[in-house]
């Protein structure tokens, strides 16, 4: 099996079930008091898929429970030693370390030389509230999160002060960009590909 076909949320519930054996609904449900989604897309229904396609594989297996009767959705899965080192292999891949993102508004702001008067200041208005609520939100989880752990040296602790500092980071320089907005101008020396001899 090559971790190469593990999607993301394949990994996620290989990592949970890591820890503990738990079914469909319960992964649900510790994804969300984590706040996993706002580091992996991982939706509901693609847990379920998830624990489909690593039954198949055999990197999880089903495990007896005291309530048979709870329907394919309550069986209960464990991580197989086979999950386990697959787990391991995904986690090594080298691609992990060699993505950028490339966030919407950047693509807006590429774009933006074409909005109507008035528009820009506007978008940039309602990015800077956006960013506003989120640093509270990340701030508020963060403290949650160190409760949990109860210590500042733990992964999740770490994720949430990168994103802190990035939304803190991209407030400043959407003040930056507001002051200069007066002075904004088209280029000088739009660059064009090379005409192609006929």
């Amino acid at each position: 099996m090559s971790s190469e076909k593990l999607t993301t949320p394949d990994l996620v519930l290989l990592s949970l079930l890591t820890e503990r054996p738990m079914h469909g609904y319960q992964a649900n449900v510790l994804l969300e008091f984590r706040k996993v989604r706002d580091w992996a897309g991982v939706s509901r229904p693609q847990v379920y898929y998830s624990l489909d396609k690593l039954a198949r594989l055999g990197l999880i297996r089903s495990v007896e429970t005291e309530d048979p009767g709870g329907g394919p959705e309550r069986r209960v899965f464990e991580t197989t030693a086979r999950g386990r080192a697959a787990l391991a292999d995904a986690l090594e891949r080298e691609d992990w370390t060699q993505h950028s993102e490339r966030p919407p508004f950047l693509t807006w702001l590429a774009l933006s030389w074409q909005c109507r008067p008035g528009i820009f200041a506007r978008q940039l208005r309602l990015r800077q509230k956006f960013l506003d609520r989120e640093l509270v939100r990340k701030q508020e989880i963060k403290l949650a999160v160190r409760e949990e752990v109860g210590h500042p040296f733990h992964e999740a602790v770490w994720m949430l002060n990168l994103d802190i500092d990035q939304l803190k980071t991209e407030l400043r320089w959407l003040k930056k960009v507001a002051r200069e907005l007066p002075r904004r101008k088209p280029a000088r020396n739009p660059a064009s590909p090379p005409r192609s001899k006929p």
